[in-house]
């Protein structure tokens, strides 16, 4: 099949433009990764710079806040309406950081960031959105797919940021917000070439089962494990790092390439995530991702140079993209269509509760304990990742082995 033949077909169609997309997106949050903790930094007087990474935690707060009502949205009203609502918070997010930085308002910058979290409650479902439109073989690599777009994030996202940063010098970062609306606006034109079908009539009316016995599933809590598990650990160690870096001495420059590998990382494996996972199963790819977080750590551990910072968050980046495409996948074996919108809103609820909490912990444990402490606490959290994915592994052999015979 031909590259246009591909593209004519509805669902790869799809795929690429959710995967365009999602580059956009994660441009939006690279930006705001990398200039928000400073810009909070810079706006704060010096007894309450503890609170620097504050208006990071209220973009997880937005996102938890949100999660559940764009699920069920969009539900309703479909994709592409719910996308094109997520991106007008979006184009809010950037006008008001915008103005936060012309008017130097701490406040402002909070609210800004609150936009953001929304925006991002809608765009994470870029990737389920994706693989409900697919037959349940492709999936898989629907998902990663859409997260491979990404990866331009990652090139582009924090070097916009710096290029933008002194746009209206000599109000520092007020450039940055500026773009972040400018991508947003991009998302909203984009989102109106998804044709995704909506629910049948009967799928809607449908209740299916209740979410007490959709959460008995062993694959159902080995998948929010590896999601939930998985990305506190990144969010814990990516808020933190800005800050980090400055006490170390290191500039804005410095981190935003810290972060611009951070994003390729997190990206780049989801042009194969997919394909491994059909060749060696999910639950291995999930395993593995713990493996690699756990070794982010252990770099962080052993030193603070420049070359520590870059491969522990190249290296978190990678493991976050093997428990998080992993735990998604799997997460789709665990419905039917008519339960996916309350399912998929539980599961990204319990994980972006969790990140909202990583990231508040993040920015206590900078101030008070400090980036030792900081890593040493995601070694247990990756283990669990690893041992749940090891654990349903072994169940299912024995499941299998004890099976009879047909």
């Amino acid at each position: 099949m031909t590259l246009f033949a591909r593209l004519a077909h509805p669902e790869s169609r799809n795929v690429v433009i959710l995967a365009l997309a999602q580059a956009l997106f994660m441009s939006v949050q690279g930006m705001g990764i990398a200039a928000t903790p400073l810009a909070a930094y810079m706006l704060l007087e010096p007894s309450d710079k503890w609170l620097a990474t504050m208006p990071v935690v209220l973009v997880h707060l937005g996102i938890m806040g949100m999660t559940v009502p764009a699920s069920l949205l969009m539900g309703v009203i479909g994709r592409r309406a719910g996308f094109s609502l997520g991106s007008m918070f979006g184009v809010l997010f950037g006008a008001i950081g915008c103005a936060a930085m012309f008017l130097q308002s701490f406040p402002l910058l909070c609210l800004a960031s609150l936009f953001q979290g929304m925006q991002a409650a809608f765009f994470w479902y870029f990737r389920l959105a994706a693989a409900d439109a697919t037959e349940p073989a492709f999936r898989a690599k629907a998902i990663s797919l859409v997260m491979a777009g990404g990866v331009l994030a990652g090139l582009f996202g924090p070097q916009v940021a710096k290029w933008s940063v002194d746009l209206f010098a000599p109000v520092t970062f007020a450039g940055v917000y500026v773009a972040t609306a400018c991508f947003s606006i991009a998302v909203l034109l984009l989102v109106q070439l998804v044709r995704i079908p909506r629910l049948s009539a009967e799928d809607r009316a449908a209740r299916g089962r209740p979410m007490r016995e959709i959460t008995r599933q062993p694959s159902y809590r080995v998948a929010l494990a590896s999601s939930v598990f998985g990305y506190s650990v990144m969010t814990l160690t990516m808020t933190s790092t800005p800050l980090a870096m400055l006490a170390c001495g290191f500039g804005f420059a410095d981190s935003a390439t810290v972060i611009q590998a951070h994003i390729v990382g997190m990206f780049l494996p989801s042009f194969f995530t997919g394909h491994l996972i059909n060749r060696f199963g999910v639950l291995k790819v999930i395993a593995a991702g713990g493996l690699i977080e756990l070794g982010c750590a252990l770099v962080n551990l052993t030193g603070v140079t420049f070359a520590h910072f870059l491969i522990a968050n190249l290296l978190v980046g990678i493991g976050w993209n093997f428990a998080y495409v992993g735990g998604s996948t799997l997460l789709t074996t665990t419905y039917a269509p008519s339960e996916r919108a309350k399912v998929q809103a539980s599961h990204d609820f319990t994980v972006y509760t969790a990140t909202a909490i990583a990231a508040a912990v993040s920015g206590v444990l900078a101030a008070t304990a400090g980036w030792f402490v900081i890593n040493l606490a995601a070694l247990p959290l990756m283990a669990i990742v690893t041992g749940s994915a090891i654990w349903l592994m072994l169940r299912q052999r024995r499941a299998a082995a004890t099976a009879p015979a047909e």
